[in-house]
Protein backbone atom coordinates (compact mmCIF):
# COMPACT_ATOMS: atom_id res chain seq x y z
CA UNK A 1 0.00 0.00 0.00
CA UNK A 2 1.24 3.50 -0.82
CA UNK A 3 2.49 5.28 2.33
CA UNK A 4 0.50 8.46 1.62
CA UNK A 5 -2.74 6.44 1.27
CA UNK A 6 -1.96 4.65 4.54
CA UNK A 7 -1.52 7.99 6.34
CA UNK A 8 -4.80 9.27 4.82
CA UNK A 9 -6.71 6.19 5.98
CA UNK A 10 -5.29 6.51 9.50
CA UNK A 11 -6.25 10.20 9.64
CA UNK A 12 -9.78 9.45 8.42
CA UNK A 13 -10.19 6.66 10.97
CA UNK A 14 -8.87 8.91 13.72
CA UNK A 15 -11.28 11.70 12.71
CA UNK A 16 -14.22 9.28 12.69
CA UNK A 17 -13.37 7.88 16.13
CA UNK A 18 -13.26 11.37 17.70
CA UNK A 19 -16.94 11.97 17.10
CA UNK A 20 -18.71 15.36 17.25
CA UNK A 21 -17.46 18.40 19.14
CA UNK A 22 -18.68 19.08 22.66
CA UNK A 23 -21.75 21.35 22.54
CA UNK A 24 -20.78 23.34 25.66
CA UNK A 25 -17.37 24.03 24.19
CA UNK A 26 -18.95 25.16 20.93
CA UNK A 27 -21.28 27.48 22.85
CA UNK A 28 -18.35 29.06 24.72
CA UNK A 29 -16.40 29.32 21.45
CA UNK A 30 -19.31 31.07 19.73
CA UNK A 31 -19.74 33.61 22.54
CA UNK A 32 -15.98 34.19 22.68
CA UNK A 33 -15.89 34.82 18.93
CA UNK A 34 -18.69 37.40 19.33
CA UNK A 35 -17.33 39.18 22.41
CA UNK A 36 -13.59 38.72 21.92
CA UNK A 37 -13.24 38.51 25.70
CA UNK A 38 -12.75 35.59 28.09
CA UNK A 39 -14.11 37.73 30.91
CA UNK A 40 -17.40 38.58 29.15
CA UNK A 41 -17.79 34.99 27.92
CA UNK A 42 -17.34 33.67 31.43
CA UNK A 43 -19.93 36.13 32.74
CA UNK A 44 -22.52 35.15 30.10
CA UNK A 45 -22.02 31.43 30.77
CA UNK A 46 -21.88 31.79 34.58
CA UNK A 47 -18.42 30.23 34.63
CA UNK A 48 -14.99 31.29 35.82
CA UNK A 49 -12.57 32.76 33.30
CA UNK A 50 -10.23 29.84 34.01
CA UNK A 51 -13.00 27.35 33.11
CA UNK A 52 -13.59 29.07 29.77
CA UNK A 53 -9.85 29.10 29.05
CA UNK A 54 -9.53 25.37 29.80
CA UNK A 55 -12.60 24.68 27.66
CA UNK A 56 -11.03 26.46 24.64
CA UNK A 57 -7.74 24.60 25.09
CA UNK A 58 -9.70 21.33 25.11
CA UNK A 59 -11.60 22.39 21.94
CA UNK A 60 -8.34 23.20 20.13
CA UNK A 61 -6.88 19.87 21.22
CA UNK A 62 -9.99 18.12 19.90
CA UNK A 63 -9.82 20.05 16.61
CA UNK A 64 -6.11 19.36 16.28
CA UNK A 65 -5.25 22.97 15.39
CA UNK A 66 -5.19 26.51 16.79
CA UNK A 67 -8.57 28.21 16.65
CA UNK A 68 -7.84 31.42 18.56
CA UNK A 69 -5.15 34.09 18.48
CA UNK A 70 -4.66 36.11 21.63
CA UNK A 71 -3.62 39.67 20.83
CA UNK A 72 -3.19 41.44 24.14
CA UNK A 73 -6.55 41.24 25.92
CA UNK A 74 -8.37 40.71 22.61
CA UNK A 75 -9.18 37.26 21.22
CA UNK A 76 -9.36 36.80 17.44
CA UNK A 77 -10.19 33.77 15.33
CA UNK A 78 -7.69 31.99 13.13
CA UNK A 79 -8.74 30.86 9.66
CA UNK A 80 -9.57 27.44 11.11
CA UNK A 81 -11.55 29.17 13.88
CA UNK A 82 -13.60 31.13 11.33
CA UNK A 83 -14.39 27.90 9.50
CA UNK A 84 -15.45 26.15 12.71
CA UNK A 85 -17.58 29.14 13.76
CA UNK A 86 -19.72 28.91 10.63
CA UNK A 87 -20.56 25.29 11.43
CA UNK A 88 -20.90 25.90 15.17
CA UNK A 89 -23.50 28.63 14.68
CA UNK A 90 -25.62 26.32 12.52
CA UNK A 91 -25.39 23.51 15.08
CA UNK A 92 -26.25 25.80 18.00
CA UNK A 93 -29.22 27.31 16.15
CA UNK A 94 -30.59 23.84 15.41
CA UNK A 95 -30.13 22.77 19.01
CA UNK A 96 -31.92 25.90 20.24
CA UNK A 97 -34.77 25.29 17.78
CA UNK A 98 -35.05 21.69 18.99
CA UNK A 99 -35.24 22.85 22.60
CA UNK A 100 -37.95 25.39 21.73
CA UNK A 101 -40.05 22.81 19.88
CA UNK A 102 -39.72 20.29 22.72
CA UNK A 103 -40.79 22.94 25.25
CA UNK A 104 -43.80 23.77 23.07
CA UNK A 105 -44.87 20.12 23.07
CA UNK A 106 -45.26 20.27 26.84
CA UNK A 107 -47.61 23.24 26.70
CA UNK A 108 -51.38 22.99 26.72
CA UNK A 109 -52.87 22.03 23.36
CA UNK A 110 -49.55 21.41 21.61
CA UNK A 111 -48.19 18.13 20.30
CA UNK A 112 -49.59 15.32 18.16
CA UNK A 113 -52.03 12.46 18.37
CA UNK A 114 -51.14 9.39 16.29
CA UNK A 115 -53.77 6.72 16.67
CA UNK A 116 -54.87 3.60 14.82
CA UNK A 117 -58.31 2.03 14.89
CA UNK A 118 -60.27 -0.67 13.11
CA UNK A 119 -62.19 0.48 10.05
CA UNK A 120 -65.58 0.22 11.80
CA UNK A 121 -64.40 2.35 14.72
CA UNK A 122 -62.99 4.92 12.27
CA UNK A 123 -66.43 5.38 10.74
CA UNK A 124 -68.71 4.82 13.76
CA UNK A 125 -66.84 6.17 16.79
CA UNK A 126 -63.92 8.42 15.87
CA UNK A 127 -65.68 11.25 13.94
CA UNK A 128 -67.53 12.43 17.06
CA UNK A 129 -64.49 11.83 19.28
CA UNK A 130 -62.09 13.76 17.06
CA UNK A 131 -64.53 16.64 16.63
CA UNK A 132 -64.71 17.12 20.39
CA UNK A 133 -60.98 16.48 20.82
CA UNK A 134 -60.16 19.23 18.32
CA UNK A 135 -62.15 21.74 20.36
CA UNK A 136 -59.93 21.08 23.39
CA UNK A 137 -56.65 20.76 21.46
CA UNK A 138 -57.01 22.98 18.37
CA UNK A 139 -53.26 23.05 17.67
CA UNK A 140 -52.67 19.31 18.10
CA UNK A 141 -51.71 17.46 14.92
CA UNK A 142 -53.94 14.40 14.44
CA UNK A 143 -53.06 11.28 12.44
CA UNK A 144 -55.46 8.33 12.17
CA UNK A 145 -54.62 5.01 10.52
CA UNK A 146 -57.26 2.30 9.93
CA UNK A 147 -56.36 -1.38 10.16
CA UNK A 148 -57.04 -4.72 11.82
CA UNK A 149 -56.00 -5.20 15.45
CA UNK A 150 -52.79 -7.11 14.73
CA UNK A 151 -51.85 -4.70 11.92
CA UNK A 152 -52.16 -1.79 14.31
CA UNK A 153 -49.87 -3.45 16.85
CA UNK A 154 -47.23 -3.77 14.12
CA UNK A 155 -47.61 -0.07 13.37
CA UNK A 156 -46.88 0.77 17.01
CA UNK A 157 -43.76 -1.41 16.72
CA UNK A 158 -42.78 0.50 13.57
CA UNK A 159 -43.38 3.82 15.45
CA UNK A 160 -46.00 4.89 12.91
CA UNK A 161 -48.65 5.35 15.61
CA UNK A 162 -48.60 5.69 19.40
CA UNK A 163 -52.06 4.36 20.34
CA UNK A 164 -54.24 1.59 18.91
CA UNK A 165 -57.95 1.01 19.49
CA UNK A 166 -58.10 -2.76 19.18
CA UNK A 167 -59.68 -5.93 20.50
CA UNK A 168 -58.26 -7.18 23.76
CA UNK A 169 -55.92 -10.12 23.18
CA UNK A 170 -54.22 -8.75 20.09
CA UNK A 171 -51.49 -7.05 22.17
CA UNK A 172 -48.84 -9.06 24.03
CA UNK A 173 -47.06 -8.34 27.32
CA UNK A 174 -44.99 -5.53 25.83
CA UNK A 175 -48.08 -3.31 25.82
CA UNK A 176 -50.34 -1.72 28.38
CA UNK A 177 -54.07 -1.52 27.62
CA UNK A 178 -56.76 0.91 28.74
CA UNK A 179 -60.35 -0.49 28.70
CA UNK A 180 -62.67 1.45 26.38
CA UNK A 181 -65.89 -0.59 26.00
CA UNK A 182 -67.32 -4.07 25.53
CA UNK A 183 -69.86 -5.37 23.04
CA UNK A 184 -71.75 -8.57 22.19
CA UNK A 185 -71.79 -10.35 18.83
CA UNK A 186 -75.10 -11.46 17.27
CA UNK A 187 -76.30 -13.00 14.05
CA UNK A 188 -77.27 -10.32 11.54
CA UNK A 189 -79.93 -11.30 8.98
CA UNK A 190 -82.33 -9.71 6.54
CA UNK A 191 -85.89 -9.27 7.91
CA UNK A 192 -87.28 -12.09 5.73
CA UNK A 193 -84.75 -14.70 6.81
CA UNK A 194 -86.33 -17.69 8.66
CA UNK A 195 -84.15 -17.01 11.70
CA UNK A 196 -85.58 -13.50 12.04
CA UNK A 197 -88.77 -14.86 13.64
CA UNK A 198 -87.55 -18.15 15.10
CA UNK A 199 -85.39 -17.09 18.05
CA UNK A 200 -82.06 -18.82 18.65
CA UNK A 201 -81.34 -21.00 15.58
CA UNK A 202 -80.70 -24.74 16.09
CA UNK A 203 -77.01 -25.67 15.93
CA UNK A 204 -77.41 -28.02 12.91
CA UNK A 205 -78.84 -25.11 10.94
CA UNK A 206 -75.88 -22.92 11.89
CA UNK A 207 -73.50 -25.52 10.47
CA UNK A 208 -75.42 -25.52 7.16
CA UNK A 209 -75.97 -21.78 6.95
CA UNK A 210 -73.87 -19.67 4.58
CA UNK A 211 -72.03 -17.18 6.79
CA UNK A 212 -70.61 -13.90 5.49
CA UNK A 213 -67.79 -12.96 7.84
CA UNK A 214 -65.00 -10.43 8.04
CA UNK A 215 -61.58 -11.62 6.88
CA UNK A 216 -60.19 -14.81 8.43
CA UNK A 217 -57.03 -13.08 9.65
CA UNK A 218 -59.09 -10.82 11.92
CA UNK A 219 -59.48 -11.23 15.66
CA UNK A 220 -63.28 -11.29 15.33
CA UNK A 221 -63.23 -14.25 12.91
CA UNK A 222 -61.05 -16.18 15.37
CA UNK A 223 -63.45 -15.43 18.24
CA UNK A 224 -66.49 -16.55 16.20
CA UNK A 225 -64.78 -19.73 15.02
CA UNK A 226 -63.68 -20.63 18.58
CA UNK A 227 -67.17 -19.90 19.94
CA UNK A 228 -68.89 -22.38 17.61
CA UNK A 229 -66.15 -25.02 17.82
CA UNK A 230 -66.64 -25.01 21.59
CA UNK A 231 -70.25 -25.98 20.85
CA UNK A 232 -69.21 -28.68 18.33
CA UNK A 233 -70.34 -26.59 15.37
CA UNK A 234 -68.00 -26.42 12.38
CA UNK A 235 -68.59 -23.44 10.09
CA UNK A 236 -68.51 -25.16 6.71
CA UNK A 237 -69.75 -22.50 4.29
CA UNK A 238 -68.04 -19.17 4.91
CA UNK A 239 -67.73 -16.22 2.55
CA UNK A 240 -64.80 -14.03 3.61
CA UNK A 241 -64.87 -10.29 2.87
CA UNK A 242 -62.65 -7.39 3.84
CA UNK A 243 -65.37 -4.73 3.84
CA UNK A 244 -68.09 -4.28 6.45
CA UNK A 245 -70.23 -2.34 3.99
CA UNK A 246 -70.04 -5.20 1.48
CA UNK A 247 -71.00 -7.71 4.20
CA UNK A 248 -74.06 -5.68 5.17
CA UNK A 249 -75.20 -5.31 1.56
CA UNK A 250 -74.93 -9.05 0.87
CA UNK A 251 -76.89 -9.86 4.02
CA UNK A 252 -79.59 -7.37 2.97
CA UNK A 253 -79.89 -9.25 -0.34
CA UNK A 254 -80.50 -12.50 1.54
CA UNK A 255 -77.27 -14.11 0.35
CA UNK A 256 -76.22 -15.21 3.81
CA UNK A 257 -76.01 -14.37 7.51
CA UNK A 258 -73.25 -12.47 9.29
CA UNK A 259 -71.98 -12.22 12.87
CA UNK A 260 -71.49 -8.62 13.96
CA UNK A 261 -72.00 -6.31 16.92
CA UNK A 262 -75.28 -4.34 16.80
CA UNK A 263 -73.46 -0.99 16.85
CA UNK A 264 -71.79 -1.86 13.53
CA UNK A 265 -75.24 -2.05 11.89
CA UNK A 266 -76.98 0.56 14.03
CA UNK A 267 -78.27 2.57 11.05
CA UNK A 268 -79.59 -0.56 9.31
CA UNK A 269 -81.32 -1.74 12.50
CA UNK A 270 -83.03 1.62 12.85
CA UNK A 271 -84.12 1.42 9.19
CA UNK A 272 -85.20 -2.22 9.78
CA UNK A 273 -83.25 -3.36 6.72
CA UNK A 274 -81.36 -5.76 9.01
CA UNK A 275 -82.25 -7.52 12.26
CA UNK A 276 -80.30 -9.15 15.07
CA UNK A 277 -80.67 -12.76 16.25
CA UNK A 278 -78.93 -14.11 19.40
CA UNK A 279 -76.00 -16.46 18.76
CA UNK A 280 -77.15 -18.72 21.58
CA UNK A 281 -77.85 -18.91 25.28
CA UNK A 282 -74.16 -18.30 25.88
CA UNK A 283 -73.05 -14.83 24.87
CA UNK A 284 -69.98 -13.95 22.84
CA UNK A 285 -68.51 -10.72 24.16
CA UNK A 286 -65.56 -8.68 22.96
CA UNK A 287 -63.45 -6.22 24.94
CA UNK A 288 -62.11 -3.13 23.18
CA UNK A 289 -58.98 -1.46 24.58
CA UNK A 290 -56.51 1.29 23.80
CA UNK A 291 -53.01 -0.20 23.58
CA UNK A 292 -49.64 1.56 23.92
CA UNK A 293 -46.06 0.61 24.81
CA UNK A 294 -45.78 -0.66 28.38
CA UNK A 295 -44.33 1.91 30.74
CA UNK A 296 -44.83 4.87 28.39
CA UNK A 297 -46.64 7.67 30.18
CA UNK A 298 -49.62 8.99 28.22
CA UNK A 299 -49.67 12.66 27.35
CA UNK A 300 -52.54 14.89 28.41
CA UNK A 301 -53.88 14.77 24.83
CA UNK A 302 -53.78 10.96 24.78
CA UNK A 303 -55.50 10.63 28.16
CA UNK A 304 -58.18 13.06 26.98
CA UNK A 305 -58.65 11.07 23.78
CA UNK A 306 -59.18 7.84 25.75
CA UNK A 307 -61.75 9.54 27.98
CA UNK A 308 -63.63 10.91 24.98
CA UNK A 309 -63.72 7.43 23.43
CA UNK A 310 -65.29 5.98 26.58
CA UNK A 311 -67.88 8.77 26.62
CA UNK A 312 -68.69 8.48 22.91
CA UNK A 313 -69.53 4.77 23.02
CA UNK A 314 -72.46 5.53 25.31
CA UNK A 315 -74.27 6.73 22.19
CA UNK A 316 -73.63 3.51 20.30
CA UNK A 317 -75.92 0.49 20.35
CA UNK A 318 -73.30 -1.60 22.13
CA UNK A 319 -75.36 -4.56 23.24
CA UNK A 320 -78.65 -6.13 22.28
CA UNK A 321 -79.45 -8.31 25.35
CA UNK A 322 -80.77 -11.75 24.49
CA UNK A 323 -84.04 -11.22 26.38
CA UNK A 324 -84.75 -7.97 24.53
CA UNK A 325 -83.86 -9.54 21.20
CA UNK A 326 -86.13 -12.54 21.81
CA UNK A 327 -88.99 -10.24 22.83
CA UNK A 328 -88.60 -8.30 19.61
CA UNK A 329 -88.60 -11.52 17.60
CA UNK A 330 -91.85 -12.65 19.25
CA UNK A 331 -93.42 -9.26 18.48
CA UNK A 332 -92.43 -9.53 14.82
CA UNK A 333 -93.73 -13.10 14.68
CA UNK A 334 -97.17 -12.05 16.02
CA UNK A 335 -97.25 -9.18 13.52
Amino acid sequence: MNASWAVLEVNEASSFMKGPFDSRQLQAFSILARTGSFTVTAREMYLTQSAVSHSMKALEADAGCRLLDRVGKKVMLTQAGEHLLRHAEVVLREMQAARHEIEQLGKWGQGRLRVGATATLCTSLLPAVLREFKESFPQCLIQVEPGDSRDLIRRIEEQRIDLALILNGAADGRFDTVPIFSDELCFITDPLHPWAAAGIPPRPEVARQKLILYRKSSQTFRLVDEYFRSEDVVLNTVMELGSMEAIKELVKLGLGVSVLAPWVVQRELEERSLVTVPLGRRKLRREWVMAHWRGRRLTLAEETFAGLCRSAVEGLLLERPAAAAESELRTRARA
